[in-house]
């Protein structure tokens, strides 16, 4: 998860994942055969809103370590969220992604996820 938010020190992840979890953030990895070693990882949470008619399964996060791209620990991970997502009643799945990762743009359309809008935002 690091590799991901690079900005977040590591001594402040556990604590800030703690506070985020009180609001529903839950975590999902891809465990790589045989080691336990986390090939990829999620984080996500559910909520409702109005302009998407429903619950929807809002992915946080999603990040497969750096070494370990193009193993289909991504895909695989991806495909589990869809299927937590219809286990939990949601309608959609939805993420974010910032626009300097054109990689992961390329796996999210070569998945199906497509851009339906823009996200806008303001530092206060």
């Amino acid at each position: 998860m690091l590799q991901l938010r690079t900005a977040l020190p590591a001594d402040a992840y556990l604590p800030t994942v703690k506070a985020m979890m009180a609001d529903g953030y839950r975590h999902a990895a891809a465990l790589r055969d045989g080691s336990g070693e986390v090939v990829a990882v999620a984080g996500f949470r559910r909520f409702q809103m109005l302009y998407a008619g429903g619950h929807i399964l809002y992915v946080d996060d999603l990040s497969t370590d750096a070494t370990r791209r193009s193993e289909g620990h991504g895909r695989a991970l991806l495909d589990w969220l869809k299927a937590e997502a219809r286990r939990l009643g949601c309608t959609q799945l939805h993420l974010d992604s910032g626009v300097q990762r054109e990689q992961a743009h390329r796996f999210y359309f070569r998945e199906g996820l497509g851009v339906n809008c823009l996200h806008f935002r303001i530092e206060l």
